[in-house]
């Protein structure tokens, strides 16, 4: 039996669903019984519960050959890096509680460095926390930018007719669809083959800059013409917390971007066929093109 947190989310969403495709016994996790009742049709098993809870995280992983585990984002909190601090605590607390004895754990590229990265420092720090369990196999999973996080640009492209962030137009930036991480994790959670702690960066195909996105969003959108806007960190920032981020969450992520900018979140291995994966960001733009249509 396999317990996957954020059963709901990007990557615990699909990991679930291809466990259940492969036959596996999956005990799916999240904060709200609606959004899991799918799952439980499709015969998982479901807990709702808070993942800063190590008495809750302890019950779910109980009993698993297997654990998903992932730090979900807080926009809200006013201390971005405690408050992930305590989800990453009340992890480690159940996994040795529960005795469960096989972990991967989504982390982040740039997570060898402790400051310097935005919100990619509480995934070290949970890489640490993790790295002191005792007798536990651990498979930390580096993924790079997510290509959902240019799902919150079709509404501006939309409405105002442009493409805006504050990362520079020409930066090569590491860009990942979450289904080529959530096939890595699940494949793996059947294998249960890794021993020790083993960290695996995800590069996805190809690295691309701000500028090509908005070029292939251009083609699929139907939008000839679309202009890519370097917007300022002052105003990225103001835009997050409009957006109802924390102010602290908003520093965080611009902190991010401005890591970006300066290259600061780099990959330990290079690029390698293990940590290059198939699906093309034209490929999802397409999908993004189906949502436009329909917005």
């Amino acid at each position: 039996m396999v317990t996957v947190m954020g059963a709901t989310g990007h990557i615990g969403r699909k990991v679930t669903e291809m466990l259940l495709q492969a036959g596996e016994h999956v005990r799916a996790l999240g904060r709200s019984e609606t959004r899991l009742a799918a799952f439980q049709r499709a015969g998982a098993e479901v807990l709702v519960g808070d993942a800063h809870s190590a008495a809750f995280l302890t019950k779910a992983f109980r009993g698993a050959d297997a654990v998903l585990t992932l730090l979900p984002p807080d926009l809200q909190a006013a201390d971005y890096r405690a408050a992930q601090a305590g989800v990453s605590s009340a992890i480690t607390t159940a996994i040795r509680e529960s005795g469960v004895r096989s972990v991967a754990a989504i982390s982040s590229l740039g997570a060898q460095l402790a400051d310097g990265t935005g919100p990619i420092v509480t995934s070290y720090d949970f890489e640490q926390r993790l790295r002191e369990l005792e007798r536990v196999d651990v498979l930390v999973l580096r993924p790079a930018y997510f290509f959902e996080n240019f799902e919150e640009a079709l509404d501006l492209i939309k409405h105002q007719g442009i493409h805006a962030n504050a990362v520079d137009p020409d930066v090569p930036v590491p860009m990942i669809a979450t289904r080529d991480i959530a096939a890595v994790a699940a494949e793996a959670l059947r294998a249960r083959d890794w021993r020790g702690t083993v960290v695996r960066e995800l590069m996805g195909p190809r690295d691309l800059t701000f500028a090509e996105v908005t070029r292939i969003l251009a083609e699929r959108l139907d939008k000839p013409g679309l202009p890519y806007v370097r917007m300022t960190y002052e105003d990225l920032t103001a835009t997050f917390v409009q957006l109802g981020f924390s102010a602290d969450v908003a520093r965080v992520y611009v902190d991010l971007v401005r890591a970006l900018n300066e290259g600061t979140v780099t990959s330990v291995d290079g690029r390698t066929v293990a940590s290059t994966t198939p699906t093309r960001f034209e490929e999802f733009a397409e999908e993004l093109a189906g949502t436009f249509a329909k917005a």
